[in-house]
This record gives C-alpha cells, structure tokens and sequence, in this order.
C-alpha cells in the first residue's frame, strides 16, 4: 500500500480459533505487524475480535490508544458457509469448547432441527448411523486429532499414513477413500475442507474436566501433561476445527475406555462423554437416537 500515490486498502479474511500448528499466529500476528512497521496506517477492524477464539485480546490493548483505529460491527462475518443447513454450527462448537454448557444448549435447539449430531460410546454404531444418513454421492468420514495415539485398539491409527487426495475424491469402491472408513483424517488433512457427514472419535488427548479442559500427549506408554498454554491452545483448536468440518451432521464418538488398559482408562473418557450429554446432544443407541435425557428403550 506505501507504493501507491494514491491510496489503497488491504482487505483480511481471517478465521478464529485456526492456529493449529506452530508458528501459526492467527489475526493478533497481523496487528503485531501493524503496530510493527505500519504505524501511519489506518485501520478498520471487526468488534467481536475480543472473543476468546480470536485470542487477539493482548494485542488490542496495544492499539486501544493508537490514532486511526476504528471498530465495526459490520466487519464481523457472524455467519459460517460452511454448513448450508445451519449457520450457527461454528458457535455452537465454540460454545461446547468455551464450557459454556447451558449457553451451548440453547444454540443446541436452534441446529438440531436441520443439522443433526449425536454422541456415542460405540464406533461400530457411528459408522453405520454415517451411512444411513449420506445420499447419493453426499461425503462421508472419519476425523480424529494428530494427537490421538490411543484409539489402535479401535483400528485407528494417526500415525499410519494416508493419501488426502484419495481420501477425499475417490469412490466408495475404494479402500483408500474416506467411504470405507478405514484410513482416518487428522486437523491437518481437513483444515480449510469439507466433509457433508463426519464421524469425529475423540480420545483422551483433550479431556473434560471441573477444572476445565486437560490437554495430553502420548509419549512412549503413557500420557503426558501438556502445560505450554501454545500447545494447550493448538490442540483446543484442533478440535474446533474437527468439529466444524461436516456440511450437514455429524457423530461424536467418545470410547468407552478399558479398566484394564492404564492409557485408556474409562476415567479419561467418561467425563468427556457427560459433559457432551450435558450440553444436550442426543445419544445414539443402536439404531435409534434418544435425546440425553431420556432412557434408551433396550
């Protein structure tokens, strides 16, 4: 913009909550370049960038006195085109992560009407409530952390390589692509793309807790503490991001665990699976789907 004569404006589409890697900075790394290099700059910027998914809070203290800033409401793009089915998906996503529980629920009755998610404690079940909801053609597969070291026992492997191309274009006729549902797909294969139906198994790297989410890393046979809040953040929002991949539902799996297995303990993934009831999400036993406050008919 310095090179133009004239004048000339530099338009940011930024996501929240998309860092996921490091040396991933998100939109506070913008404004540290402004503040940097380009003080004499005029600067228009979207009002709700004080949402914690932003992470941007620090930095804006530092322009709050700065001449030429101005906020605006009608910088914010509120609604996601993601999911043509319903608009408020992300800030459901972002309320469940945020554990803001009841504000989640009422966002909650206004998506289930046309974009369905329901939670179980059986893969076997997931997949199969997968291939009865998708049409035709209509997208389906199976989403889980780079992190999730511990669902071999369900036949997923992070660590074993994939072909993203095959995954995502090739026909069900085809063991590589994500219609069998064997090879799964990580936040790094699935950023910026699209699903119309995901299964998304959730293991014990990310747990719900009272005192709120616990981060973990395998590391040999047992699990790791992760306590850099950067990596606490990244592995946040690699959840957010698999949560908000599919265009028209998706199930949420959370293992049962094995009492006699010390790295999968059922301690590890029963209070992620309440705290998801809790929210409201239906429950899916067999091939009914029960809301999760009314008892299963079996």
């Amino acid at each position: 913009m310095d090179r133009h004569a004239d004048w000339a404006v530099v338009v940011c589409l930024v996501g929240g909550g998309q860092e996921i890697n490091t040396g991933e900075a998100g939109i506070s790394e913008w404004i540290e370049s402004l503040i940097r290099t380009f003080p004499h700059w005029r600067i228009y910027i979207s009002s709700k960038l004080t949402d914690s998914e932003y992470g941007a809070g620090d930095v804006l203290s530092k322009i709050s006195s700065r001449h030429g800033v101005e906020y605006k409401d009608e910088l914010h793009l509120g609604v996601s085109m993601r999911s043509f089915r319903a608009e408020n998906v992300s800030l459901l996503v972002k309320q469940t992560l945020d554990l803001d529980a009841n504000i989640a629920n009422r966002t909650l009755k206004q998506v289930s009407s046309k974009y369905p998610i329901v939670i179980t404690r059986d893969l076997r079940e997931a997949k199969g409530w997968l291939k009865r909801q998708a049409r035709g053609t209509e997208r389906y597969g199976i989403l889980v952390s780079s992190q999730a070291e511990r669902l071999k026992p369900h036949a997923i492997d992070v660590k074993s390589p994939m072909n993203p191309i095959h995954w995502f274009l090739s026909g069900k006729e085809d063991v590589r692509s994500s219609y069998y549902l064997e090879d799964v797909a990580t936040e790094f294969h699935v950023q910026g793309l699209e699903l119309d139906w995901a299964c998304v198994t959730w293991d014990a790297d990310f747990r719900y807790s009272k005192d709120g989410w616990g981060c973990w890393s395998f590391c040999g046979d047992q699990w790791n503490n992760i306590r850099k809040s950067e990596r606490q953040k990244y592995l946040k929002n690699a959840y957010r991001v698999l949560l908000t991949r599919a265009r028209q539902g998706m199930v949420i799996v959370v293992p049962p665990g094995d009492p006699d297995d010390p790295t999968r303990h059922p301690r590890f993934y029963d209070p992620t699976y309440e705290y998801l009831k809790d929210v409201g999400f239906t429950e899916l036993f067999g091939r009914q789907s029960v809301s999760a406050d009314v008892a299963p008919d079996v």
